[in-house]
């Protein structure tokens, strides 16, 4: 893949001028990424790595809008910090983005698209409080496994001051993840130290047909694992061997060729053309 579609191009440019925009070390930020609608009333937020994309998480999404009802917007969300997935290279936060824009486009119009610039959902739900004053009801979608870290000590300080905190700006939708579902989270809600929480948690019945798919599935063996991921999704792995390091030492890497190909697309967009 040494030449990004023109059809892409603007949207590359786009979505990295956005990214710019964003730097961990400022206060929590939210930004809409057009042309999704400005948050305001209700809003259900997805945060994940989308690292890649899943037909799990099209199908969350869709659960989303099912649940909200006409009156509540629904969002992916990325952040250019994630926890735990600080390091992540192949492929970059910027072509996970424009994929992800291509498909909720295609399959998913009325779901928008959020970007922050802090990873934990504590500082996110500042972030939308600040930036989107219309907002009147926060609610993130996780999955099981988000849950538990959500509640884990070790990612804070101060854990019940993090979380009251958290609870006070948003609640929370939990869909069940492999064989974690309403029992195992209302096991978790009723441990003496989260009772206090349980009231601004929710599960998501979820088809027992996506629980078992996951990212890290998809990464590990792509060609096995095909029919987890949209179409543009697929083609994108298998044009840019982006989860494949060269086989030989010294051999061509399709998706090295790939990203200098978006930095020329980047630079012809720039200012001077540097």
């Amino acid at each position: 893949m040494g030449q990004i579609p023109v059809e892409l191009q603007e949207q590359y440019r786009t979505l990295q001028a956005l990214l710019d925009q964003l730097d961990p070390r400022e206060p929590p930020t939210a930004i809409v990424v057009p042309p999704s609608p400005e948050p305001r009333g209700h809003i259900i937020v997805f945060p994940a790595s989308f690292n890649p994309p899943t037909t799990a998480h099209l199908s969350l999404l869709h659960k989303a809008q099912e649940q909200g009802g006409g009156d509540v917007l629904v969002y992916a969300a990325m952040s250019k910090q994630i926890v735990d997935k600080e390091h992540v290279e192949r492929p970059t936060l910027l072509d996970r983005l424009v994929l992800l824009q291509q498909i909720l486009q295609h399959e998913l119009p009325g779901v928008g698209l959020l970007l922050f610039n802090r990873g934990l959902y504590v500082e996110q739900a500042e972030a939308v409080r600040r930036s989107f004053p219309k907002v009147s009801r926060l609610t993130f979608l996780v999955g099981f496994d988000k849950i538990m870290q959500i509640f884990d000590p070790r990612y804070y300080s101060d854990r019940d001051a993090a979380l009251r905190q958290l609870f006070h700006l948003a609640h929370l939708l939990v869909a069940p993840r492999g064989s974690n579902g309403e029992e195992e989270l209302g096991a978790l809600l009723e441990r003496p130290e989260n009772r206090q929480f349980a009231e601004a948690v929710q599960a998501l019945p979820f088809d027992p047909a996506y629980r078992d798919i996951s990212s890290t599935r998809v990464r590990q063996n792509p060609t096995a694992h095909a029919r987890d991921v949209p179409p543009e999704v697929l083609r994108f792995i298998q044009e840019t061997h982006a989860y494949e390091a060269p086989a030989v030492p010294g051999a061509p890497d399709p998706y090295e060729e790939h990203l200098r190909a978006v930095a020329a697309v980047l630079r012809k967009g720039a200012p001077d053309g540097k």
